[in-house]
């Protein structure tokens, strides 16, 4: 008997989520929604800097309702931690005066941007709320830099910087370094799954060590609350670290068994099933993270661009 195709990737999630406007210190505060993406919120002395912007302007209007409680000052910058659609498309809404992101957010904008917006719109349907008022085009830095920028907003440092390659090539964080305060974009999750289709397998684990060599006491990931002290950081972080290690060794393991992607795929959920199956989209992620590790460990270093096409390909593979 055929059983039924699962809804394909997130389109039968459409409860709404509670939203949540954390404080982390007078400058630092964490917009989360209960396993959506989050965005991270800093306040200087004259201007606010907003990482990640919500999918589209319309859903961005709630982050400012929000900061408008706390603040007055003018959002100059946006900081786009990497160059997936969910992460950027909403940029217009905070009028910025600049647009920053690491110089390989940029070239993956220019490689893959339109490919990765039809893609994600499709997966995601109530992610992208309103997406009419995304406006025409991508969304594009004015600003980047390699490896380590220096803000100042006032007497606030913020330093950008780039750790290595995991979730993407291109992932950068903001440190505040006076207040031990991290906002990590989606290089780390918290009782949330990875989403890993555009992910480095074998650098996300020394990434995530570089996160914690800095120390951070309070740390904001790309889903999940808000990580508020020391112990909830480092159960971030290894909570992270175990899943992409997980995935890593399952699908290592069978492509040295000789298995082919639809057999790897199913060892590997009926591995981390039992682990993981409860965290926030595990369903929706694994089918593009086991691909995504099976092509790196057949000799696809980089990854593969993502269309909505070989998205629906890759899900009647494997759930079909």
């Amino acid at each position: 008997m055929n059983q039924p195709q699962k809804a394909f990737a997130s389109q039968a999630d459409l409860d709404e989520k509670k939203v949540s406007f954390t404080k982390l210190s007078d400058n630092a505060y964490a917009y989360t929604a209960e396993g959506d993406p989050n965005t991270g919120v800093i306040v200087g002395d004259d201007a606010v800097l907003v990482l990640d912007t919500q999918a589209t302007p319309v859903m961005a209007q709630d982050v400012i309702r929000r900061i408008r409680e706390v603040t007055d000052k003018p959002i100059q910058y946006v900081l786009l931690t990497h160059y997936h659609a969910v992460r950027v498309l909403g940029a217009s809404a905070y009028q910025p005066q600049q647009i920053i992101a690491s110089q390989d957010t940029y070239d993956l904008i220019v490689e893959r941007g339109e490919q990765d917006k039809a893609s994600e719109i499709g997966r995601f349907p109530r992610l992208f709320r309103n997406v009419e008022s995304v406006p025409p085009g991508l969304t594009w830095p004015t600003i980047t830099f390699t490896g380590k920028m220096t803000l100042w907003l006032g007497q606030l440092e913020v330093q950008l910087l780039q750790l290595g390659r995991g979730h993407t090539k291109g992932d950068t964080v903001a440190w505040l370094p006076q207040q031990k305060i991290l906002f990590s974009g989606d290089l780390v999750e918290f009782d949330a799954t990875p989403y890993a289709g555009d992910a480095y397998f074998s650098d996300w684990p020394a990434t995530l060590d570089a996160v914690a060599a800095l120390k951070p006491e309070k740390l904001v990931p790309g889903r999940g609350a808000a990580l508020v002290t020391p112990e909830q950081v480092a159960a971030g972080l290894q909570g992270t670290r175990d899943f992409i290690s997980d995935v890593r060794a399952s699908v290592e393991a069978g492509v040295k068994a000789g298995l082919d992607l639809n057999a790897v795929y199913k060892q590997t959920m009926a591995k981390l099933a039992p682990t993981y199956g409860h965290w926030v989209i595990f369903q929706h992620c694994m089918p593009f993270d086991v691909t995504r590790c099976y092509d790196e460990m057949t000799g696809h270093r980089d990854p593969r661009i993502w269309t909505a096409e070989r998205d629906i390909e890759m899900w009647k593979t494997l759930e079909g």
